[in-house]
């Protein structure tokens, strides 16, 4: 493992070849050996003492060892976590001992302490990652301000569309290409934000895992030379995704049955949600491992098999929770970005774009940077902690995390 910022994977090869030699022959330990007592002469009238069996020579110590006897009445038997099992939604005794250099112990985590390593790191570290967030949430979102009140305020197309309920053709294509310039003007700016927010904060993560700080600087220098790569993965995911509800679509329209096309769009929906929770961990893949772009989605395929379903959970809990958290700071904003307008707060869900002035958008604007400042850090924190989770549960990364962190070695059983 390296010991340097945004620790990497060796060569990650697949999980079966990445556990530690943990089938070693290890020596049995005294109570396990037979009793190797002097024979005793015996007496007369008493028979000698029955011989202790013998131990064939080639049989392998440790894995064919008699199991150690039962501890006494009075003691109570160390307990280690179970390792290597990928889990459901069951957390792990939190009476398990497992060292903690950072975020989070060293050991399959439990939901509650995913959860929490992302905003431990957030709270950890909350001068590099508030700078990050922040700053990528002002950018985007004053651009994503102009762009409105441009192209969407002003718009005279936009505007015969809300008081014409009949809208000539003419004023429906004027009414698209504004809506599309808009759309794409701050779907790129916002593209971008999300990748570089993703991968300085990834770093960041992959840091706090081992109890060490990280400046922005060094954040950006060690995920400078991976942005294309990781921009590749934001794009191809969605496309995959995309791709996944247009085919089945197609395919039962040509049909020409209702029925059908309902079908297929309800098919393709689900093999849209299966494929983004198997390519859910690419990034961080990409970011830690420095794979490729189409390496990265392989990586995460293989992560994810097995444990589908916990990932899906621990994906569609942190969605809820931000989508909450987001809508509880926008609403206020909008609510007196409304009144400061000129209206009431029971009107801002009857204005429409051409109604919003300079002051509602900029008000509105401060708590959608508020909300992103708050819920970009804990999004890439989840994603790269169970990126991490599922590595220890499949691969023993917590034994690399270890030694990188220069701490003692987990328990591990065989």
């Amino acid at each position: 493992m390296s010991d340097t910022p945004g620790w990497t994977s060796p060569g990650s090869p697949s999980p079966e070849h990445d556990r530690p030699e943990s089938s070693q022959p290890t020596q049995p330990s005294p109570s396990s050996q037979p009793s190797q007592q002097p024979t005793q002469p015996s007496q007369p009238g008493h028979p000698a003492p029955p011989a202790p069996p013998a131990q064939p020579q080639d049989a392998p110590q440790g894995w064919g060892a008699a199991p150690p006897p039962p501890a006494p009445p009075h003691q109570t038997p160390p307990s280690y976590p179970q390792q290597h099992q990928p889990g459901g939604w069951g957390g792990w005794h939190p009476h398990t001992f497992a060292a903690k250099p950072g975020v989070i112990p060293l050991r399959p985590l439990g939901i509650g302490e995913i959860l929490d390593g992302a905003v431990s790191t957030a709270r950890a570290h909350w001068r590099t990652v508030l700078a990050i967030a922040l700053a990528i949430a002002v950018i985007t979102q004053l651009v994503g301000t102009v762009a409105m009140r441009l192209w969407l305020s002003d718009s005279s197309g936009i505007a015969a569309l809300e008081d014409n309920p009949n809208p000539t053709d003419e004023e429906l294509r004027d009414a698209l290409g504004e809506l599309t310039a808009f759309a794409s003007v701050t779907g790129i700016i916002t593209l971008l934000g999300s990748v570089l927010a993703t991968a300085m904060l990834t770093i960041v993560v992959s840091r706090a895992v081992l109890g060490r700080d990280v400046t922005i600087g060094e954040a950006w220098q060690d995920s400078r030379s991976r942005l294309l790569r990781l921009l590749g993965v934001v794009l191809v995911v969605p496309l995959i995704c995309t791709l996944a509800i247009a085919v089945p679509t197609l395919v039962m329209a040509v049909t020409g049955s209702a029925a059908l096309v309902v079908l297929g769009v309800i098919g393709g929906i689900v093999l849209a949600v299966w494929l983004w929770v198997r390519l859910s961990l690419a990034a961080p893949a990409l970011m830690l491992e420095r794979q490729g772009v189409f390496a990265a989605l392989r990586r995460s395929a293989k992560l994810v098999s097995g444990s589908w379903w916990r990932v899906f959970g621990v994906q569609l809990l942190v969605i809820v929770l931000l989508t909450l958290v987001g809508g509880v700071l926008e609403f206020p904003a909008s609510a007196i970005a409304s009144i400061v307008d000129g209206g009431d707060a029971g009107g801002m869900f009857d204005s429409g774009f051409s109604d919003m002035s300079w002051t509602y958008l900029t008000i509105t604007g401060i708590g959608a940077v508020l909300a992103s400042t708050i819920t970009l850090p804990i999004s890439a924190g989840v994603t790269a902690l169970l990126y991490i989770d599922q590595r220890i549960r499949r691969e023993a990364l917590d034994i690399e995390l270890a030694r990188a962190a220069g701490v003692d070695t987990p328990h591990r059983e065989s």
